[in-house]
């Protein structure tokens, strides 16, 4: 049974008829282009066919309750009363309803049911999902207009303010935004969006290493912290005003760890630009190198990867149909994103699954990802 399927079964048996709408807020792999979107730059990433739905009726008050069937678990809040609580996959929706209300929308009450099948933890974003997801279902409700870039900084305010995980624009524009069969180059500064499809007999292949991280307790604050102090250092508002000549030219007033910091931004910037240019020129080679560096960049200076991560991107590399491969997310676990010749997908999934698990002892998942359109109503 689909997830879809799955989430209108359950509001049937919970609430006795059918639902009035159903909403999809899809995940996202990001191709290149990491941890440069809360430096106002550059990112390259695409909608996958893996989504978060809730399907939904109307209240006739102010009560939001929503079942989830991924944690067995029920919420029940009052929208004109609800208070913030240690986190938790509720606090993403009630994050949602106070940035909403924050931003002077009028809500109304609903009654759902809401399940996903992106992967939870492993970088595919199924928090920015379910905010867009939820923005989806209370936008329905109270038949609000639909701002793909408003609701997407709305739901980033969400994660940032309420949640305290103080994420980037990118996640949620993806899931907002995206469009099928393409990546969306995102200027993360102006929220501009160009789409480039992926080069001609490719696919994006997402590696799940098996491992998870939790972000709002890792070190990505401190990496925040570190590359805003360097762009005070430079005198700009963010990294993404710093060329890598002027980089060069101070690079040796920094100490060693900011320095590299601002490294891997400036020229992952600069990477991700490339990468776009190489998509519409159909030049996956090129995009497959591009993405090599960005994992060492990653890994020796900006120092988000784990072993996992490690060898995932190298057992890839080693398949003849790969063109390139990165790990993908936050980091400290999670997944990997390759760059796979279509007709070798078979082959690469099977071959780097039992390299990994020769290597490392984890079961690892393999996903061969599409590109999806961002949140919408499907039904109702």
């Amino acid at each position: 049974m689909t997830t879809q399927a799955r989430v209108i079964d359950a509001f049937v048996q919970r609430c006795g008829a059918p639902p009035t709408a159903v909403v999809r807020a899809p995940g996202r792999v990001n191709l290149i282009g990491e941890h440069t979107d809360y430096n106002d730059g550059f990112v390259l990433p695409m909608a996958i066919d893996r989504a978060v739905y809730i399907a939904l009726r109307p209240r006739p008050d102010s009560y939001v309750h929503l079942h989830s069937l991924d944690f067995n678990n029920l919420l029940v809040f009052d929208l004109d009363a609800f208070l913030r609580e240690p986190p938790s996959w509720a606090e993403y929706i009630k994050g949602v309803a106070w940035a909403l209300q924050e931003a002077g929308y009028a809500l109304r009450g609903w009654d759902g049911v809401i399940a996903g099948d992106v992967p939870i933890g492993a970088g595919l974003s199924s928090s920015a999902a379910t905010e867009l997801a939820a923005a989806r279902a209370f936008a329905y409700v109270a038949e609000l207009p639909w701002d793909a870039a408003r609701m997407a900084r709305l739901a980033q305010q969400a994660e940032n303010q309420w949640v305290g995980m103080n994420c980037g624009i990118m996640d949620q524009m993806i899931s907002a935004a995206g469009q099928a069969d393409h990546a969306l180059l995102i200027d993360c500064r102006t929220l501009a969006t160009q789409a480039v499809p992926l080069p001609p007999g490719t696919l994006a292949v997402v590696l799940d290493t098996a491992t998870r991280r939790g972000l709002v307790d890792s070190s990505y604050n401190e990496r925040r912290s570190q590359c805003e102090a360097a762009a005070r250092h430079f005198g700009v508002p963010a990294l993404r005003d710093v060329t890598l000549a002027q980089f060069e030219a101070r690079a040796g007033e920094l100490d060693d760890v900011t320095r590299r910091r601002a490294r891997h931004v400036i020229t992952e910037n600069a990477r991700t630009l490339a990468a776009a240019a190489a998509m519409r020129q159909g030049d996956a080679a090129a995009l497959g190198q591009l993405m090599d560096a960005s994992h060492a960049s990653l890994r020796d200076d900006f120092e988000v990867t784990n072993d996992q991560l490690n060898i995932m991107v190298d057992c890839a590399r080693q398949h003849p149909g790969c063109y390139g491969a990165r790990m993908t997310g936050a980091g400290f676990g999670g997944c990997a994103v390759a760059l796979v010749r279509a007709g070798a997908s078979d082959d690469f999934a099977r071959v780097v699954t039992a390299s990994y698990y020769a290597r490392t002892g984890l079961e690892p998942q393999v996903y061969v990802c599409s590109a999806a359109p961002g949140a919408a109503v499907i039904e109702g």
